[in-house]
């Protein structure tokens, strides 16, 4: 079950924001101004163009979707953004300390070369980070999962379990491996990103389900704002050699 982002890059843009614990993490990973940085699934470059930002290293994201990468460009000059597939990326061997993605390894299908290309491109002592939803995430999750009860089925589908994606990177060389959650809380006063299914999850359900839990939400927030805990699991691995 996959997803056309082309669709929506402009919705992304304007309504997905930046999880502050998960960019928080990557800030303490590690790395310095000297570092090289890469975001694999960037989208419009929310992460990535903070890091760059904010420490000042030398940045770098790909995604499969020129339309998103436009958008990317146009809010930055100073991370270089590339097309791109995970399964094959397109740096020398020993290159960056850091490889990260948020929420995209359920849309790759090679995630053991995926693993493997990234264990390629870090140097020694580099980090893999991957930010994904676990089972319980999915199970939890506020307000999605809540108001369209029909996306844990899908995602339960499209999402990789903690456990296998801990097997695949042991398995392509990868040590010190770690996984914490993380989580925000915060109050939705605005429904229009339900509305424009900026989720992805949301374009897989039907129009009916949909509907549904539009209505739900509108009803719900006619009260009061809607209160919702945004998490993510990090998986993390080193490059130890």
């Amino acid at each position: 079950m996959s997803f056309d982002f082309s669709k929506i890059a402009s919705q992304y843009t304007k309504y997905r924001t930046i999880h502050p614990k998960v960019l928080e993490e990557l800030l303490n990973s590690g790395i310095s101004t000297g570092s090289k940085v890469l975001e694999v699934g960037c989208g419009t470059g929310n992460y990535i163009i903070s890091i760059e930002s904010i420490v000042g290293c030398q940045c770098f994201g790909i995604d499969i979707s020129k339309e998103m990468l436009e958008k990317a460009k146009e809010r930055t000059k100073k991370v270089k953004f590339l097309l791109g597939r995970a399964e094959e990326l397109e740096f020398t061997e020993n290159f960056f300390e850091l490889v990260f993605s948020v929420n995209v390894i359920h849309h790759i299908t090679g995630r053991r070369e995926y693993f493997r290309e990234a264990y390629r491109v870090l140097k020694p002592r580099g980090k893999i980070c991957t930010v994904t939803d676990s089972e319980w995430i999915l199970r939890n999750r506020q307000p999605l999962t809540v108001y369209f009860p029909e996306t844990l089925e899908v995602d339960l589908k499209r999402y990789p379990k903690i456990e296998e994606l801990k097997q695949i990177i042991t398995q392509v060389g990868f040590k010190a491996i770690r996984e914490k959650m993380v989580e925000y809380p915060y109050l939705l006063e605005d429904i229009q990103a339900y509305k424009n299914k900026v989720f992805s999850s949301l374009n897989l359900i039907s129009e009916e389900a949909f509907q549904r839990g539009i209505k739900r939400m509108e009803e719900d927030l006619k009260k009061e704002p809607i209160q919702c805990v945004s998490r993510f699991a990090l998986l993390w691995g080193e490059k130890i050699e």
